[in-house]
């Protein structure tokens, strides 16, 4: 029985998936809705790196992983690479915490 629920999830998240591109196939988009479209990625990162952050269950705490975050940021303003941006961030959280706050 959990098995054939597996399955028919599984096919009716990749026809899901599928109705877009199928639906689309032929057409231009507008150019809102292909400017639109070229932002997603990065508001969706935005949005999890925001909860991800911020939240913990139901509550809001503001703790290293905020320190963290707003380094890597600044990184990422001075124009580090991304692969720098993390270290930068993980680094600082590990430090914030190691100071005893978070």
């Amino acid at each position: 029985m959990i098995i054939a629920a597996l399955i028919v999830l599984a096919v009716g998240t990749y026809l899901v998936k599928a109705i877009g591109p199928v639906a689309a196939a032929g057409r231009e988009m507008p150019p809102k809705l292909q400017r639109l479209t070229e932002l997603l990625p990065a508001a969706m990162l935005a949005a999890l790196v925001a909860t991800q952050t911020v939240a913990d269950g139901a509550a809001i705490v503001i703790d290293a992983r905020v320190v963290g975050v707003g380094a890597a940021g600044i990184a990422v303003a001075f124009r580090a690479p991304f692969a720098v941006a993390v270290l930068v961030g993980a680094g600082v959280t590990a430090v914030t915490r190691l100071l005893g706050w978070g």
